[in-house]
């Protein structure tokens, strides 16, 4: 779908394309059925909260990011949801899973000092205490020169510029919602002993570069199943379509806990999801994404990131005291596949 620039009085969008940064928490909750209201008014007074903490530290350039799931879309406005917003759908190939998980909100944390990210997150916590849950939240660091915990540089193909615009903020194409964009979160953990039992070009041919200068391999050594190659879509001109990706990694070494925590932008949910049906049903199908032998999903969610405007002035919709009864989901069945796989799962066995 070519890419429709908003008008010149769109809406400002979050500060999705903030620089990289040291540190990150990414917080995931789910809220607590009619509890909309307040929810809304905590989120109108996001970006205070979030100059409360930052304007302190300026250098740090402290951003918070805010997505909104589908089902808690419905109940907080009351309206049409964008066009690309719907629960996360699950995949289930024959080799490998990603699951979808619980998730209402979305904070996406970021700033050159965790102690920022860290106030911050609790502030917003602390207001929303009584509505919400917090489900999952992980802290994120850099790692050397922007490495994942598997020691390949993670993000090198991010556009840039207007480039960058161009892949992540919604235009024209669905008005109502310019401004805003999609992030899909998934939480990755690393078998680390099985990956470090590669040799350094095993390693290369799972990723698609080479790892210490990160250089992409030719097509020729490149294997259809290689990372790379499965995260490639192009278009109807032979133009490769873009997303954003702000992963990082994470961990605990006392219960040998490594990870990446998965976080990509786009303008449409419809090309996040492209590549991960690459990843994990295959493209061809069965031609699976190779590090996912080493990678296991245990999150995953899908959020529409309104604009900062938008943000600040979502009401509850006259239904959204129905919340209680689950009317405010009557839209989420339509969006699930037939065999029920948005049921929540996980890729780990069961004990015993």
């Amino acid at each position: 779908m070519p890419y429709v620039a908003p008008s010149v009085t769109a809406p400002e969008p979050q500060p999705i394309l903030s620089h990289p940064t040291e540190a990150a928490i990414f917080l995931v909750l789910t809220a607590v059925p009619g509890a909309e209201a307040a929810i809304g008014d905590v989120l109108a007074d996001a970006s205070g909260l979030k100059r409360s903490v930052g304007f302190r530290v300026p250098e740090a350039e402290l951003s918070l990011v805010v997505g909104i799931g589908a089902g808690l879309w419905d109940r907080l406005t009351g309206g049409p949801r964008p066009a690309g917003l719907h629960p996360f759908r699950e995949l289930s190939g024959p080799r490998h899973r990603a699951v979808a998980t619980p998730g209402d909100l979305l904070f996406h944390i970021r700033a050159h000092r965790f102690d920022l990210c860290f106030e911050l997150a609790q502030r917003l916590t602390d207001h929303l205490r009584g509505h919400v849950e917090v489900v999952d939240e992980v802290h994120g660091f850099r790692s050397f020169d922007e490495r994942d915990v598997l020691g390949f540089v993670d993000g090198t193909e991010n556009p840039e510029g207007d480039a960058a615009a161009e892949a992540v903020i919604i235009g024209d194409e669905d008005p109502a919602f310019a401004g805003g964009s999609y992030v899909i979160i998934q939480k990755y953990v690393h078998d680390l002993r099985a990956w470090d039992a590669l040799s350094t070009e095993e390693q290369e041919l799972v990723i698609g570069r080479t790892k210490l200068n990160d250089i992409e391999l030719p097509d020729e050594d490149k294997p259809p199943n290689s990372h790379l190659a499965l995260n490639v879509i192009t278009g109807p001109d032979g133009e490769e379509r873009q997303i954003m990706r702000f992963n990082m990694p994470f961990g605990r070494v006392g219960v040998q806990e490594f990870g990446t925590y998965y976080i990509a932008y786009a303008r449409t949910s419809e090309l996040i999801e492209q590549m991960l049906t690459n990843m994990f049903i295959g493209d061809p199908p069965g031609n699976t994404d190779r590090i996912l032998d080493f990678s296991t999903a245990v999150t995953g969610s899908l959020f529409f990131v309104p604009s900062a405007e938008m943000l600040e002035d979502l009401t509850p919709g006259d239904d959204a005291a129905a919340s209680d009864t689950g009317a405010g989901d009557a839209r989420a069945p339509a969006d699930a596949p037939g065999d029920g796989s948005l049921g929540i799962g996980s890729l780990r066995e069961p004990a015993g």
